[in-house]
């Protein structure tokens, strides 16, 4: 957290002009020249102690952040106009008017500043907000409640990823068309959950007439309890006896009564949605966390006990439902999520150039990766594992594309041979296929990936106006794709991003478009082809003694970096909790990654320690 100098109010009181100086005029310089694309909580300079107020900040925070900066011959002054080498390049020329309005104020802050500290104690932690049953956790949900295997959701509208997820809560709106499709599906689920009578056994009794009070309230009671997660109120059971009765009463049908009541529970905000901090509604945020599913009796039981209240009592529940088949499935939507496994079975490849990239072999992708996460997670492996493993689980098709000997049997754990430049997941042709294009590679893809799923560093788009395209290979000029990209870095719109991005794919170079290794890029040009040497060293700006040149390298030293460390932790943490870490939580965050660490990197104490925090819709530092 970021110290400062006194109490904003009483700065801006005292020193109205520095004030001035730094948040009128030299703020605008700095966010002129990106600073804050880099330095933020989520920037390429996150391990940095210097992190820009938030876009929406106020001038006070701004001025605040002015007073915490280092006074003059620091890298305040060295790092932008490159005095002292900068990753960001040079953003304020020595000799311009920018400069001289920062040696203004470095100066005022070794002279004249005040000196009296304090930690900026402002709480950024965002109020309790709904969440709203993600298209899978529907799907998991009316599977479990009604045994329904339809997988309803699969025809609503398409889910957006928002900060890298789908479960987001302050992006989770309500579009006119998801309510239509929640509507007709209640509709369709009620109708087949009585089509053929009771099969699956909702209504907890036998039924004398179509009237039976009795019969008629245990069944909404129940059914009502575990669709909403918690015991009905008196007026929620009201308003439903009161609709089965009017049902029942038309048809003379008690199924008739059950039916409609089933649909009107499968539409209620109280279905679809789940908030508040109270014993039923933790239940509710670790089972959806660690089963992707409604809560199960034990654990509403457990809620009504309150047995869920302290951190032990979640733990000793989340190791018990880490043990039930479910967890599995729940994490390998959380793994595809996070890595966008989606991308390699919805890519599209060049038929001539890669002919063997079919539906299966996609599949045959996506599957190794799963089971090699499977296995470092329910093995209790060391999970860092997983950038430097010499091994993975192999088809026989998979076997080929990589040149390795056939495996003996499909998915079966195989060691690679001596001297593979491929190891662990950035080897993985899921994860090379889904970042390159349909003929050539993506250095500025791999890139991105690297920096925003494993080291959980945003990079913003490119400006506006800025053409993005790269020039094609031409017979004159038959360069390879390094060679082109190089315009990234001489293009000063482009070049502050891409020398962050791009070199981290041209060590993946050695990777084709497919994840096929190579010894040489090929162009096919219009009249002819071509092989060009292939130049396969790569680095990863901002993290020392990072040069690599495959995906072994690369695997190696993000496995080493606290940064990666503690990113796998915040991708979970995001997931779990369906929001962005503030300001608030990173002490949560860096508790969280100390006890990973300590633990030898088990995924399963991870898992543990976060649900041990999910107490409500926040965290507490």
């Amino acid at each position: 957290m970021l110290r400062i100098l006194g109490a904003a109010v009483a700065l801006a009181a005292a020193l109205p002009a520095q004030q001035g100086l730094f948040t009128d005029k030299l703020y605008p310089v700095l966010e002129a020249a990106r600073c804050r694309m880099c330095h933020a909580r989520d920037g390429v300079a996150s391990a940095t102690r210097l992190h820009f107020p938030a876009t929406e900040a106020s001038s006070d925070r701004i001025a605040e952040f002015g007073l915490s900066l280092a006074p003059l011959k620091s890298l305040l002054l060295e790092k932008p106009t490159a005095r002292v080498k900068h990753t960001g390049g040079q953003l304020i020329k020595p000799g311009s008017e920018e400069e001289k309005l920062l040696i203004q104020w470095v100066e005022y802050l070794a002279t004249s500043r005040p000196t009296a500290t304090r930690r900026l104690e402002k709480s950024t932690e965002p109020a309790a907000l709904v969440r709203r049953l993600t298209h899978s956790q529907y799907n998991n949900t009316v599977r479990d409640l009604l045994g329904d295997y339809s997988k309803p959701a699969q025809r609503f509208p398409v889910e957006d990823y928002v900060e890298g997820f789908k479960n987001q809560l302050a992006h989770q709106a309500m579009p006119p068309l998801l309510v239509e499709a929640y509507s007709t599906s209640a509709e369709r689920l009620a109708l087949n959950a009585f089509r053929a009578g009771d099969v699956n056994k909702l209504i907890p009794c036998a039924p004398a007439t179509p009237a039976d009070a009795g019969c008629r309230d245990q069944f909404i009671r129940t059914f009502g309890k575990r669709a909403f997660r918690r015991p009905l109120k008196d007026s929620e059971y009201k308003r439903y006896a009161a609709a089965f009765d009017r049902q029942a009463k038309a048809t003379g049908k008690f199924l008739e009564g059950a039916r409609v009541i089933v649909e009107a529970m499968l539409q209620s905000p109280k279905f679809l949605f789940h908030t508040g901090s109270d014993d039923y509604a933790i239940a509710s945020r670790l089972s959806y966390f660690l089963w992707d599913t409604m809560p199960d009796t034990t654990l509403i039981a457990a809620a009504e006990r309150r047995e869920l209240r302290t951190p032990a009592g979640r733990e000793a529940m989340a190791r018990r439902m880490l043990a039930n088949p479910m967890a599995v499935q729940a994490l390998d939507e959380f793994f595809n999520q996070w890595l966008r496994l989606e991308r390699v079975t919805n890519a599209s490849k060049d038929g001539r150039r890669f002919p063997e990239f079919t539906a299966e072999l996609s599949a045959s992708m996506v599957e190794e990766t799963r089971k090699l996460l499977q296995h470092l997670v329910w093995n209790d492996k060391n999970f860092m594992e997983l950038l430097t493993a010499n091994y993975s689980f192999l088809s026989a098709d998979l076997a080929s594309l990589y040149r390795f000997p056939t495996p003996p049997g499909q998915f079966e754990l195989t060691q690679f041979p001596a001297g593979a430049r491929r190891a662990g997941l950035l080897g993985h042709a899921s994860v090379l296929a889904a970042n390159a294009g349909p003929q050539e590679t993506s250095p500025t893809a791999r890139g991105i990936f690297v920096r925003e799923r494993l080291l959980c560093q945003h990079v913003p788009p490119p400006p506006p106006n800025v053409n993005t395209n790269l020039a094609d290979a031409t017979d004159d000029k038959p360069l390879g794709r390094r060679a082109r990209l190089s315009e990234h870095v001489n293009n000063v719109a482009c070049s502050s991003c891409h020398r962050l991005m791009d070199p981290i794919g041209f060590g993946l170079e050695g990777f084709d478009a497919v994840g096929r290794w190579r010894e040489k890029e090929t162009l096919v040009l219009p009249s002819k082809k071509v092989e060009l040497p292939l130049e396969t060293t790569g680095g990863i700006a901002g993290l020392p003694e990072s040069s690599f040149s495959d995906a072994a390298g690369l695997g190696r030293i993000l496995a080493a970096s606290p940064t990666c460390q503690e990113c796998i932790v915040r991708q979970l943490f995001r997931y779990a909790l369906g929001r962005m870490e503030t300001e608030a939580d990173q002490g949560t965050i860096q508790s969280l990654t100390a006890s990973f660490r300590a633990s030898g990197f088990r995924f399963q104490e991870l898992l543990v320690g976060i649900a041990g925090r999910l107490e409500d819709n926040r965290s507490q530092p």
